[in-house]
């Protein structure tokens, strides 16, 4: 598996919330956690966002153990610093004081430059009807497309 084409995402993150603002952000690793990511061993289920004294951590994100690390291996479940500016940590704040608004990690890949990066974006919780439209609406989607491919 290539570097490039790390590509994890957190699927229910979508579904569960309505997502209003997206950031990049880079995070701060170690050499075994970078190389457990490069393989592909990392999820983001379950994981949070959270601004403590104007830096923003990502908690509950699972990297696995790297197979060849050893005494110096990492945690799995450890808190990770995202890397971000002065002026986007001040309004993800902002935002995630309100009610009902939440900092939630979307996707971690790994970028052109061989850096990991982390997608999060700032989410308003989704009520349970809301979660049954948006399913309605993806399978008029896919009904639409497997129409569109029928009549080709």
């Amino acid at each position: 598996m290539k570097a490039k084409d790390i590509n994890i995402q957190n699927k229910k993150a979508r579904f569960n919330y309505e997502i209003s603002d997206t950031y990049t952000a880079g995070i701060v690793l170690t050499g075994t956690e970078i190389k457990s990511i490069r393989e592909g061993k990392a999820s983001l289920v379950d994981s949070y966002c959270v601004v403590d004294n104007g830096e923003v951590w990502v908690k509950g994100m699972n990297v696995s153990e790297y197979f060849y690390g050893s005494y110096n291996n990492h945690s799995a479940r450890r808190d990770r610093k995202l890397l971000l500016n002065r002026k986007e940590i001040a309004k993800i704040a902002r935002s995630a004081e309100d009610v009902g608004f939440t900092i939630v990690p979307l996707k971690l890949f790994i970028n052109d430059r061989g850096l990991a990066k982390l997608l999060i974006g700032i989410g308003r919780g989704r009520k349970q009807y809301d979660k049954r439209q948006a399913i309605r609406e993806r399978d008029d989607k896919r009904h639409l497309s497997d129409m569109k491919r029928v009549k080709a």
